[in-house]
């Protein structure tokens, strides 16, 4: 799908869930590599903002870059 005013919104929704998906996995990846003796830590962060009613906070791996690729590829498909 090409990227037009009409379709913006999807494109952004895409690459949000495709970070925060990458992010989970290689937060699962990280705990795997522990607990098989294995010491790995890549990610920097958080980063996000505070309201004092509603905190988001997320750590940026290398799995939040590979999945906004991967979101990208994916809107590219679609």
């Amino acid at each position: 799908m090409k990227l037009s005013s009409r379709n913006r919104s999807i494109f952004w929704l895409v690459i949000i869930f495709g970070a925060l998906g990458g992010s989970l996995a290689w937060e699962i990846f990280e705990r795997i590599c522990y607990y098989l003796g294995m010491e790995l830590s890549l990610g920097v962060g958080p980063i996000g903002f505070d309201l004092s009613v509603l905190a988001v906070y997320l750590t940026l791996n290398p799995g939040s870059f590979l999945g906004v690729l991967a979101g990208i590829l994916l809107f590219r498909l679609i």
